[in-house]
């Protein structure tokens, strides 16, 4: 019987090369959303008015900014987390970590559609659709990572379930924020700051032992 391959002795290291290649898309998706801010145009003559007028309608879109900004930084802190949990390779990986990683990777679209009609149902639940998505292969991806062959012999149980209840905090969070998307989209993006208090509701539901 073939022995399982691990951590250390993987081909060129598996486990970094992917933490190091998803750190590179998660970086490259959060530095796109600013690229979709234009600057705006102001014609002449100049005046403060104008300016200012000009920006005003800019704010739609740096919130939607702000907002991805933190949403998708707080996807890759989980990530990390989940892969500080695991130590042995495996191919299993791949897929969960690549639908991931491509549905982060379209955040900029989502951002910048639902930003240039802010406050309109279907761009709105686009976006907040994109996060319930975004929060299944994150799923997927924190269970392949903590849970055998994977995870490290480290771990606890309770590491493994708090990491696992903060990637279901996400996805109740975005589910709200789309059920909200259809009734009172110009709140629905704001729905997402839940996430800490369904953690917290999942903590009392499920606390450590």
């Amino acid at each position: 019987m073939k022995p399982k391959q691990t951590h250390a002795d993987s081909p060129a290291h598996g486990l970094e090369r992917m933490a190091f290649f998803s750190d590179a898309v998660f970086a490259i998706a959060i530095t796109l959303l600013v690229i979709e801010i234009h600057v705006p145009h102001v014609a002449a003559p100049y005046s403060d008015t104008a300016f200012l007028e000009a920006l005003n309608k800019l704010i739609p879109n740096f919130i939607g900014f702000f907002v991805s900004f933190f949403v998708i930084g707080a996807f890759w802190a989980g990530h990390h987390r989940a892969f500080d949990c695991a130590r042995h390779w495996s191919p299993r990986l791949f897929l969960p970590n690549l639908l991931l990683l491509s549905a982060i990777a379209a955040m900029p679209f989502f951002t910048a559609f639902s930003s240039e009609y802010y406050g309109h149902r279907v761009p709105t639940a686009f976006y907040c659709g994109w996060m319930i998505l975004i929060s299944i292969f994150n799923i997927l991806i924190q269970r392949a990572l903590t849970a055998p062959p994977v995870v490290g012999e480290h771990v606890t149980p309770a590491q493994r379930r708090m990491i696992r209840q903060r990637g279901l905090a996400a996805l109740l969070a975005s589910i709200t924020a789309f059920v909200t998307s259809l009734f009172i989209p110009f709140l629905a993006q704001v729905v997402l700051i839940t996430i800490p208090l369904w953690r917290m509701l999942l903590v009392r539901l499920a606390p450590a032992r």
